[in-house]
């Protein structure tokens, strides 16, 4: 086992074809101060309020690349810097965590065996959910 506790022949990187991600520890931490501050959603249409492609421009033409890597729990390993296709699992709407992207997040890392970003996912929601309550 490796030290994230998962066997290295269960990896998603073990799979040809599917992309492998690692977990991206400046988006967990953001999201924590996000659940710890209170900005969080905890009702929403993710389908809706997920950030569209315009949306993501946006907020690059005024932020920073860093920025909008806090908002990605997951690094697309291989992927060029500085490029959308590095960040995935997107949580939030830029401004609030939102628990639906929270569960989106867990729900695909959980399909596709990236079992590093599904427990990250995992303990973010159980966060938010004894914070809210």
């Amino acid at each position: 086992m490796g030290l994230t506790g998962v066997p290295p022949s269960r990896r998603s990187d073990q799979n040809p074809g599917i992309a492998s991600y690692s977990v991206n520890p400046d988006a967990v931490e953001h999201a924590e101060k996000l659940i710890r501050g209170r900005q969080y959603v905890l009702d929403s249409d993710w389908g809706e309020v997920q950030p569209t492609a315009d949306v993501e421009n946006d907020f690059l033409d005024s932020h920073s690349w860093k920025e909008y890597a806090s908002w990605h729990l997951g690094l697309t390993d291989g992927a060029t810097e500085e490029t959308k296709a590095r960040f995935a699992f997107v949580y939030g709407d830029f401004r609030r965590i939102h628990r639906t992207g929270l569960i989106a997040c867990h729900y695909r890392a959980a399909e596709w065996r990236h079992k590093e970003i599904e427990l990250v996912a995992h303990d973010l929601l159980q966060l938010l959910d004894g914070t809210s309550a």
